[in-house]
């Protein structure tokens, strides 16, 4: 007598690693072909403070450029910088032909406004996307930078879902930074977008009709299998430090919005924390310093007289 078993599909982790490698290299490719024409895209990193992990970040954004052949520029202050002092210096940097990007590594300490230090940025150098004039033309479908975050999580989802038209993606979080813009590329890609947020009501029922979920709101395993449609796609752009004991040893680990081991019997693909989101952010940095250059290019030569 036989008996037949019907395992349950494992659900595939997206490597969002080898997925940024993939974009760098592209990325290395256009920088390669600027160099043919004389051009060497320029990346200015301003970082203000102490904060350990700004530190950590900007090192490794200064790192990606150099392998990928993007001239880096890096501005470092201590926390008692005056604002005007900094705003003084983004301004050389816009009028700086040399310079195609301008990044300030975010949080920035109490004494700065952060919205102020934004948009003194110009737009077409703003390659975090955060910009006012950025944001509105990702909306209106013009060109413009997108924030990196959630351009890495659009291609994601490209080469894990293929096509996106007709998916319904439902974005948990609405931030400048992350939600509204991932909205906002979800709708380009021709999907049906659900955006949840604190006063959302019965957001477990609304994510359970969702094909793609992106969660980015900043609670620990907010998201876990019963918020979830069988087979949907999970991306976990959340990054949370978890404090825990082992041993009497504490710990430090990093967890995301959604509770991955419960998510993983339910959805067919997901993103780990850390490993998915993450490594794309920085991938998509460089390939907006490179559209940056470009565009650049074009707003000079729209200039200059017939």
């Amino acid at each position: 007598m036989s008996t037949t078993t019907t395992e349950t599909p494992l659900t595939t982790s997206i490597d969002g690693k080898a997925c940024a490698e993939r974009v760098l290299d592209e990325v290395a490719d256009d920088v390669a072909r600027l160099a043919d024409e004389g051009i060497i895209p320029g990346l200015a990193v301003i970082l203000v403070g102490e904060d350990p992990a700004s530190q950590v970040y900007v090192r490794n954004k200064i790192r990606k450029a150099e392998a990928v052949g993007i001239r880096s520029l890096e501005y470092r202050f201590d926390d008692t910088l005056p604002q005007a002092e900094l705003l003084a210096l983004i301004a050389r940097l816009n009028d700086d032909p040399e310079v195609n990007g301008i990044l300030v590594q975010l949080p920035l300490p109490a004494n700065i406004d952060e919205a102020s230090v934004i948009q003194a940025i110009l737009p077409a150098k703003d390659v975090d996307g955060f910009h006012r004039q950025n944001a509105g033309g990702l909306w209106q479908g013009l060109p413009s930078l997108a924030p990196c975050t959630p351009t890495g999580c659009l291609r994601l989802l490209r080469e894990t879902c293929g096509e996106l038209a007709g998916k319904h993606a439902v974005v948990i979080g609405r931030s400048n930074i992350v939600g509204k813009p991932m909205a906002a590329l979800l709708l380009d890609a021709d999907c049906t977008v659900s955006l949840l947020h604190s006063k959302s009501r019965d957001a477990a029922a609304l994510c359970r009709q969702a094909d793609i979920i992106v969660a980015a709101v900043g609670r620990p395993g907010m998201v876990d299998a019963n918020w979830l449609k069988p087979g949907a796609v999970v991306i976990d752009v959340g990054i949370n430090r978890i404090e825990s004991e082992t041993g009497g040893e504490r710990r430090t680990r990093l967890v995301g919005d959604v509770d991955f081991a419960a998510a993983s019997q339910v959805a067919s693909a997901i993103t780990p924390v850390p490993g998915g989101v993450g490594p794309m952010t920085i991938a998509y940095l460089m390939q907006n310093t490179v559209t940056a250059t470009r565009l650049q290019r074009h707003q000079a030569s729209a200039a200059e007289p017939a």
